[in-house]
């Protein structure tokens, strides 16, 4: 069996070809990179608005009388704070250690149910690790394959689907989420979240009806398709992690800069001791955001400071919209400052690079 064939399509593999995609490996997954260019379609997000195929994602649900007393137990942040039926949160699931297992979105979607949007890559391990610590009493179902995941991100991304939704319907407030009835024909949950930095929502249906969510959304003149490059060049622009880059099971929440989704008082998860551990003697390398002159970062290129390798690249690409590199880093705490400043060796030769605070653009759809 070659390679094409053990990797798995989403629904809308078919749409993809279609429309001249070039499609390639990522998660298990043969998905597409690009469309018109990542250039091109990153712009077209920033300007107007793109749709996205994350039908890879995986989905879980939780439910059961002791589905929050679980959660709180084995998710960093405090599900407390989303109290109200429809709210969502960012968490991070942890191992004992500390290490990010992943990074979440946790929606709460029934009274006794929890809706969890996790890393395709991750999709096994989580439920494993989920299903591994629930008590016996809970049920916890992997609705993945059934499930279809479209993103539509960009300024007038809210406009169309609260066309598409029909009149009497309700746009969630942001990390909200909310039913609706997509074209008339649809049924559909329809979250105010996303990954690129501007407003937004990721509409969830049946994997079977993902492909009329597709086209009725690319029958605007205002979407553009887009593709893993640009979403990739979307959440760097904004300092957005990437599980498996930026952070992973080898890094803590602290060490990320995601000390955010830890609140310190929230009481016992697992993972809280190492956690705290970490925040109370400081961390030892810190991920920081890099402004790169005159060249393109990529994974894995050296970060220098005085000469000396001090990390490596765990992000890097071309930001459209600075049209500068840009990149993520670990580096040691003491130099981890906004402006302090580095080089990257990019192949034979060196370009200056400058510690910025994230988000490298500051004005979006959202910021407004």
């Amino acid at each position: 069996m070659n390679v094409d064939e053990a990797l798995k399509r989403t629904p809308l593999y078919e749409e993809h070809l279609a429309l001249g995609a070039r499609m390639v490996p990522f998660a298990g997954y043969e998905m597409p990179v690009q469309y018109a260019g990542i250039i091109e379609e990153h712009r077209a997000v920033r300007a107007r608005a793109g749709v996205f195929d994350v039908c890879h994602m995986a989905e879980f649900r939780v439910f059961g009388f002791g589905a929050f007393d679980f959660l709180q137990t084995m998710l960093t942040n405090d599900l407390g704070r989303v109290a109200e039926l429809g709210q969502a949160q960012y968490t991070l699931l942890l191992d004992e250690d500390g290490g990010i297992i992943d990074d979440l979105i946790v929606y709460h979607s029934g009274d006794i149910e929890y809706l969890i949007i996790a890393n395709a890559s991750n999709r096994d391990r989580d439920f494993e690790w989920l299903s591994s610590h629930a008590p016996a009493d809970l049920e916890i179902v992997d609705e993945s394959d059934r499930t279809g995941l479209i993103a539509l991100q960009g300024p007038e991304a809210v406009r169309i689907i609260t066309e598409l939704a029909g009149s009497g319907w309700k746009l969630p407030d942001r990390f909200n989420i909310c039913e609706a009835m997509i074209d008339g024909a649809v049924p559909a949950l329809v979250a105010r979240t996303g990954y690129t930095g501007e407003d937004g929502v990721e509409i969830l249906c049946r994997a079977s009806d993902a492909p009329a969510v597709w086209r009725v959304l690319l029958s605007f003149a205002e979407v553009a398709p887009a593709g893993l490059g640009a979403r990739d060049t979307l959440r760097l622009e904004m300092g957005y992690p990437l599980h498996g880059n930026d952070i992973g099971p080898s890094t803590d929440p602290i060490s990320a800069g995601l000390g955010w989704v830890v609140p310190a008082g929230k009481g016992h998860f697992v993972g809280d001791e190492a956690v705290r551990a970490v925040r109370e003697a400081g961390p030892e390398r810190r991920l920081v955001f890099l402004k790169v002159e005159q060249g393109i970062p990529r994974p894995g290129f050296p970060v220098l400071h005085g000469g000396t390798e001090v990390g490596k690249v765990t992000s890097g690409t071309f930001s459209p919209t600075l049209e500068t590199g840009i990149a993520a880093a670990y580096v040691p705490s003491e130099l981890a400052q906004p402006g302090a400043s580095f080089e990257v060796a990019i192949r034979k030769r060196v370009a200056r690079a400058q510690v910025v605070k994230p988000p490298f653009v500051a004005s979006t759809s959202l910021s407004g």
